[in-house]
Order: structure tokens, then sequence, then C-alpha cells
């Protein structure tokens, strides 16, 4: 094998893809999540959609599909679950009825207390400093944002 096929072949090797990285990286993140959510009754996604709304309530499914990256095919039975819990209600905006809002029921309010020490696990649980993560987060988003520009 000369040494550009070597090369090739190297570059092709699972552990030194880039994709996989994150992937795994990503499957890693969600099962230290799982059992922090499962206390709480949530899902990974529905989590998100919780957090989204916590920090600006009232949101329609545009927005939140926009923040989450989130199409409403998926986004909508996310929020029909949320809602038969009673964490959110969803109704039609009345000035323009083909937009859904998305608010926070009391329950759902509550539940942020109860998902407050989270980002403190996943932080401890990563073993970095936070200014490790500020740092990789940065990362991240630099990456996500330069791979949305070419698709």
């Amino acid at each position: 094998m000369n040494a550009m096929n070597k090369a090739a072949k190297e570059k092709l090797k699972i552990e030194n893809l880039l994709c996989f990285s994150i992937y795994s990286a990503t499957h890693a993140m969600n099962q230290v999540y799982k059992p922090l959510l499962k206390k709480i009754g949530l899902t990974y996604p529905q989590y998100l959609v919780m957090v989204a709304l916590w920090n600006e309530d009232e949101q329609t499914v545009g927005q939140l599909g926009d923040l989450l990256i989130l199409e409403s095919s998926t986004l909508t039975p996310l929020l029909k679950r949320l809602e038969t819990r009673s964490h959110v209600k969803r109704q039609r905006d009345p000035i323009d009825e083909r937009k859904v809002i998305v608010s926070l029921t009391q329950s759902g309010r509550s539940l942020q207390t109860k998902a407050d020490d989270i980002p403190s696990c996943i932080l401890n649980a990563s073993k970095f400093n936070i200014d490790q993560v500020i740092k990789l987060h940065e990362q991240i988003i630099e990456l996500r944002d330069n791979l949305l520009t070419i698709g």
C-alpha cells in the first residue's frame, strides 16, 4: 500500500472522523442527562423546549423551532406531550390565527426549580472547568454556524 492510500485509509477510520467524535459525545451526554431528566419526568428534547420557555415564556411554535433548530413536524408532537402533562398550553395567536403561542403553565414554571441543578451535574460529569466548557461551547457553536451556512 502506498503512502497516499495509507493516509486516505487513516482519514476514514471511525475514530478519526470529527462527525463520529461529535455523535459519540452527544450519545454520552444523553446518557448523563437521562437519569437526571427521568427524575423530573422529561425527555431531552422536552427539556430543551422547557429551557427555552423558562428563558422566554409565550413563544410561537415557529420561534421555538428556529431556536431549537427543529421542524414543526418534530416540535408539535413534543408540545402535545408537554401539554398533556400540563406543563405548557398552546393557543392560537388572536392577532394572527396561523400562529400558535406556547406558554408555560404553573406546573411548567414549578418544574424549573426541579431542573435547576442539572447544568451543574453536567459540568461535574464533564470533569471540565467552567473556562474549558465556555471555550468548547464557543467552538461548537462556531462549527454549527459554519456548517449551517453550507447547507
